[in-house]
């Protein structure tokens, strides 16, 4: 069986502070070629950029692991105000780089070859996706956490995993070190 691996980076990213841990991008592949006889046929991972150097390590390291790296510059927006009018130049701000189009369009690109699709996102934009590849014969596998996936595309899926039950599988090993000053020798 072939499988494909997509990663909203900034989804995943809100959902793993949600957790309180972080997974491993390297673990995460691993865990997405098992079992036996599953092929992982592409890996992309979709990250919005402040500036072109930002996370450029990190970046460059995903590349290496074998991921595709998607990348679309952040733009800053205007948080909707409840209630009353704000004037120029107050109010929260938060930056979005919507790669929803970016997701579908691989996804789109690969679907003739793979059987299954690993999608970790929480985007209800992406549910119309998520069916339409289920209308050509692909099992979609969303993962996510409670409380950062949207209804819609939990129920778009044809299953749903929450990270929480993998943390054993996918926690970052330096985050599973005991603080050099905590450990006893």
């Amino acid at each position: 069986m072939q499988r494909v691996l997509a990663v909203d980076g900034h989804s995943m990213f809100y959902a793993q502070q949600k957790m309180g841990w972080f997974f491993d991008p390297r673990r995460l592949l691993e865990l997405a070629a098992e079992p036996e006889g599953v092929e992982l046929a592409s890996a992309f991972w979709y990250a919005g950029l402040k500036d072109p150097s930002d996370q450029r390590p990190f970046r460059d390291a995903l590349t290496s692991l074998g991921f595709t790296v998607r990348t679309r510059p952040l733009r800053e927006l205007p948080a909707a105000s409840s209630g009353g009018s704000q004037a120029e130049g107050e109010g929260r701000h938060f930056a979005r780089a919507n790669l929803d189009v970016e997701i579908a369009i691989d996804l789109m690109a690969v679907a003739h070859r793979v059987q299954e699709v690993w999608l970790l996102s929480g985007s209800r934009d992406l549910e119309r996706l998520v069916e339409v590849l289920r209308a050509r014969g692909l099992r979609i596998v969303a993962l996510s956490t409670d409380g950062m996936v949207a209804r819609e595309l939990r129920n778009a899926a044809d299953s749903f995993v929450d990270l929480a039950t993998l943390r054993p599988r996918l926690e970052r090993s330096e985050a599973l070190q005991a603080p050099v000053f905590s450990r006893n020798g």
